[in-house]
């Protein structure tokens, strides 16, 4: 599956759909958590998604509950977090897993697009972010550690 926006994903709704909606956007792709150390990103995704939104950006989240089983909340219970914890407007979608047999199609191409350190593919841990040019090609892989207002330079650079 070469063609990002043409990937099935599934709404926090519960909806299957694709990403055809952000086709010709820079995105920031991102497997979230609401119990983990690094929830506090939410803050700083939200705040890059607002910076640059009108400019043709959007931050996406998937939740994940693969790691330290941090995401144990159903969909409407994430989008409350989401909203009342960090204000989010990004979407969100339906929880998936990143990671083994049942990797959802979307972390399966992000993965293999962009191995991360010694080329290997699997994600490591939650708030793991997959930055995507307008033409759909992933651009880079960035670590949980690192802070979403790190990103803002290379997001520029794709606007």
């Amino acid at each position: 599956m070469s063609d990002l926006t043409s990937i099935p994903v599934t709404t926090a709704d519960g909806a299957q759909t694709d990403l055809s909606p952000y086709a010709g956007k820079v995105l920031l792709i991102v497997n979230t958590a609401s119990k983990c150390g690094f929830t506090p990103q939410y803050a700083g995704l939200e705040a890059l998604h607002r910076r640059y939104a009108d400019r043709g950006f959007a931050v996406l989240g998937f939740p994940c509950n693969q790691f330290g089983k941090q995401e144990p909340g159903d969909a409407a219970e994430i989008a409350n977090f989401c909203s009342l914890t960090y204000d989010v407007t990004f979407p969100v979608f339906a929880k998936v897993d990143v990671n083994g047999e049942g990797a959802a199609p979307l972390f399966q191409h992000l993965k293999h697009a962009a191995p991360g350190l010694l080329g290997s593919e699997a994600i490591k841990w939650n708030f793991t972010k997959f930055l995507v040019g307008r033409d759909g090609k992933v651009v880079d892989r960035y670590a949980p550690t690192t802070k979403p207002e790190d990103i803002a330079k290379d997001i520029e650079a794709l606007l």
